[in-house]
């Protein structure tokens, strides 16, 4: 059946040249509440500037104010979070604002965005550990069961996994009466 075209997606994919570190946010209650406005926001980032936009077209007791982070992470970070959030009884609508940026700005965004590609591109944190990457659907083992050969190789690559990492002291120790739960629940898991 044919979407109809006033239905918002339900997914909205932004490209790196739709993010901009600059935002614009509409909605918000026309009270003098900038500096609120701001403080929120600023929870996500450092902001460079955040004002009340006068040329805006807005609805009655509402503003739309223009808000600047020092970084493009944290401008999507903070519109990923507001967006269609409450501020003072009023849903945010939080939009990215690239028409604001300078030739500068787009240079710098797109060389922050190769850099971050290709360090993930050359990091090992993407690559798979050694005991699960053996393992191929197409492979069987001798027993005809082809989940056998999968799960012998994970139960080899979590032998190699130290058993704690943790060093505080607050966890190397748990009270038997809080074990005890927990291990009534594994028993009844086991058998």
């Amino acid at each position: 059946m044919p979407r109809d075209r006033d239905e918002p997606a339900a997914v909205r994919v932004y490209t790196v040249c739709d993010e901009s570190k600059y935002l614009v946010v509409r909605n918000v209650p026309a009270l003098g509440c900038g500096d609120e406005l701001g403080s929120v926001f600023a929870a996500y980032g450092p902001l460079e500037e955040c004002k009340p936009m006068d040329a805006e077209d807005c609805e009655e007791y509402t503003d739309v104010y223009f808000i600047k982070f020092a970084q493009v992470s944290n401008a999507r970070f903070a519109k990923r979070k507001l967006d269609e959030s409450v501020f003072l009884g009023n849903r945010l609508q939080v939009s990215y604002a690239p028409q604001f940026e300078s030739l500068l700005d787009t240079k710098e965004k797109l060389e922050v965005r190769r850099n971050e590609v290709l360090r993930r591109i050359r990091s090992p944190a993407g690559s798979r550990p050694e005991g699960l990457s053996q393992y191929s659907p197409g492979q069987g083992s001798s027993s005809g069961n082809p989940h056998h050969h999968m799960n012998s190789n994970k139960r080899e690559y979590m032998k190699t996994m130290p058993a704690t990492h943790i060093e505080d002291d607050r966890f190397s120790h748990v009270p038997s009466n809080k074990v005890c739960s927990i291990s009534k629940t594994m028993f009844l898991l086991k058998n």
